[in-house]
């Protein structure tokens, strides 16, 4: 036992000493390596900071004091999380996410790489309340270039500790949008909105000693700046090309937290990027009106074949899916009933078209049913938060097409001969196995039939039946 225990804390051992660590310049007078041991977090050091760190080698005590004066800070990291889309709740759960993370990890800071038309007040302030109080400096990026922070996105910009712009991007349009909201705005709850929201901004603007002035017309003139144009009105801080020159320009900023003030050491930093988890990029996708369009029209069609074919299992599970997807996009989209009962009733029209057919007058109600309906589901002004019209257009052409086909499928199959029972016989060639002078015996179908004629048919002649009399056939020549 004591053999095994020796052999194998000799292996550690050798493993230990093999393994490379960062060699760095010691502050000693005869300039020999050392080998730190340090955690792997804070393993990734540069040659820069050494040497900043220690001084060079050889410059003896005096040198050694300037080290102990300044104590090196290793490993610092930087969160870089990026975001392109709607602000909605899948977005304030990431950015609240990615800021927690963050400040329990001690990173130097987290970067917001934004790209965003806008989206729900209620998310938007959920993640700024989370900026304001965070413990760790957070700044937003509007990059890449062609991005842009309008409406909500100009309030998060505003809200960082550090706002940053790419060249070629654009910053504002902030003026609230009611959404959801049936028949002509009320004025007065407007006014109470935009008053609100203005209120919002100017708080946030002085807090981060912006430009309270335009902050205010960004709300209720919705007028917007470029890059250039926001750094000279002090809405903005910093215009960077890329991660890696921001990192260069951050590097020595003072940031002011709830708690204390910070000094960045961002030069020399490693950046670690912070991606959406595979379940809110799901969700995020499906907030897309769009999708939740779509989403509602497969859940809807999907449950109908179930009810139409009992027993079918797959259309009813995929139907059933899909619109429990659709209504929890539904609870972020501004969702108009009117809209919604519109579509139900298109489907209603369309099975009433091929149960009970009326020549299409039903398929054409159904299908405008269908078109208004898609028009109003989601009660917007604002393009991103309302289904295309090539979606539209194209959904309801499908849908349409569909239940057409079905219903020229069944006036097509009650328009065929009938091919069972006594009226199935009328009409079928077979042959004489008697001669029939008045009564006879024929084979028809693959069955021997009594039959009778009107004329003299002779054995082996082909017969056509005419009509069915109890279990006997009248037949003639073929």
């Amino acid at each position: 036992m004591k053999l095994k225990t020796l052999l194998l804390f000799s292996i550690c051992f050798i493993f230990a000493i093999s393994t490379p660590h960062p060699l760095l310049p010691c502050p000693t007078t005869s300039g020999r390596k050392c080998s730190l041991k340090m955690p792997y977090s804070e393993a990734s050091v540069t040659v820069g900071q050494a040497s900043r760190a220690f001084g060079q080698a050889g410059r003896g005590a005096g040198s050694t004091e300037s080290a102990a004066e300044s104590p090196p800070s290793f490993g610092q990291e930087v969160d870089l999380v990026h975001f392109e889309g709607i602000i909605g709740p899948v977005a304030a759960r990431f950015f609240v996410q990615a800021i927690q993370n963050a400040a329990h990890r001690q990173a130097e800071c987290l970067i917001i790489e934004l790209d965003t038309p806008g989206g729900l007040d209620e998310s938007m302030r959920q993640i700024i309340k989370e900026i304001m109080a965070s413990e760790i400096p957070v700044v937003v990026y509007v990059a890449p270039s062609g991005s842009r922070a309008a409406s909500a996105g100009a309030f998060i910009t505003l809200s960082a500790h550090i706002a940053v712009m790419a060249p070629g991007t654009n910053i504002g349009a902030a003026h609230p949008v009611q959404i959801g909201q049936e028949g002509k705005p009320d004025s007065t709850l407007k006014e109470k909105v935009t008053h609100d929201a203005a209120a919002y901004i100017r708080t946030i603007a002085e807090k981060r000693g912006r430009n309270v002035q335009w902050a205010e017309k960004a709300v209720r003139q919705s007028i917007s700046a470029t890059e250039t144009e926001a750094l000279k009105l002090k809405i903005i801080d910093i215009i960077a090309p890329s991660v890696s020159t921001l990192l260069d320009s951050l590097d020595g900023r003072k940031v002011i937290l709830p708690s204390k003030e910070k000094i960045l050491r961002t030069k020399d930093a490693t950046t670690k990027k912070i991606e959406m988890h595979w379940y809110d990029r799901i969700l995020a996708v499906i907030a897309n009106p769009n999708i939740a369009y779509i989403l509602f029209m497969l859940g809807i069609l999907g449950l109908y074949f179930e009810f139409s074919n009992p027993g079918a299992i797959l259309p009813g599970v995929i139907g059933g899916i899909c619109l429990i997807l659709a209504f929890f996009a539904f609870q972020t989209l501004p969702i108009n009933y009117a809209g919604i009962l519109l579509i139900l009733f298109a489907i209603v029209l369309f099975i009433a078209d091929i149960k009970a057919p009326t020549h299409g007058i039903l398929t054409t109600g159904g299908i405008v049913s269908m078109l208004l309906g898609s028009i109003m589901l989601f009660n917007a002004p604002e393009p991103f938060l309302r289904v295309s019209w090539s979606v539209i257009i194209w959904t309801v052409i499908i849908c349409a097409a569909f239940f057409i086909f079905c219903l020229w499928m069944g006036l097509k199959a009650q328009g065929r001969k009938v091919t069972t029972g006594k009226k199935g016989m009328v009409g079928e060639i077979g042959e004489a196995k008697t001669k029939i002078d008045k009564q006879g015996t024929v084979f028809v179908a693959g069955e021997h039939w009594s039959a009778t004629a009107d004329q003299t048919i002779e054995s082996g002649e082909k017969i056509k039946v005419v009509e069915i009399d109890g279990m006997t056939l009248k037949v003639e020549k073929a």
